[in-house]
């Protein structure tokens, strides 16, 4: 008899937030895959949806991977037109990043599958529920970026 994979050991909070969060990337993933985008492009894209002239080391950052894989990345989807590099005005070696108008249809598309994703993840939950979840996991979010910027870390 085969394990049942999606059964969380123990009901951890941490492996249940990890299990949705890659189960919600997976179909995802499916509901994209027509464009034609790898993983990292439509995170690239996602990001600069919300974070227009967001700087490269930044969206490093964000991704967890090394500046230097971004910054390859960022050359592809440069020249296939979808992302800009523009100079900082405020710190003349850093570069920020800006989708182009050829990557809109694309960030539509992204939309759209994002609020797909989500109602196909909350359903069956009311709007209380839903906003009730929402505001655990953002105050739940809060409490790591603080403790994570903390110099006490280990303390807490």
């Amino acid at each position: 008899m085969r394990e049942d994979v999606t059964q969380a050991p123990g009901q951890s909070l941490g492996f249940l937030l990890n299990d949705v969060a890659r189960l919600m990337r997976r179909n995802f993933n499916r509901r994209v895959q027509k464009l034609g985008l790898t993983q990292a492009q439509w995170q690239v894209i996602a990001y600069l949806m919300h974070n227009a002239g967001m700087r490269q080391t930044d969206l490093a950052a964000v991704l967890e991977v090394q500046p230097i894989s971004v910054a390859r990345l960022i050359d592809r989807m440069a020249a296939a037109g979808w992302v800009e590099r523009r100079p900082d005005p405020n710190d003349r070696r850093a570069v920020n990043l800006y989708l182009t108008s050829k990557a809109e249809p694309i960030a539509h598309e992204l939309r759209a599958a994002g609020a797909a994703v989500r109602e196909k993840t909350t359903r069956g939950l009311n709007p209380e529920q839903t906003a009730l979840l929402y505001d655990c996991l953002q105050e739940m979010r809060r409490n790591l970026i603080e403790n994570c910027c903390s110099k006490d870390e280990d303390d807490e």
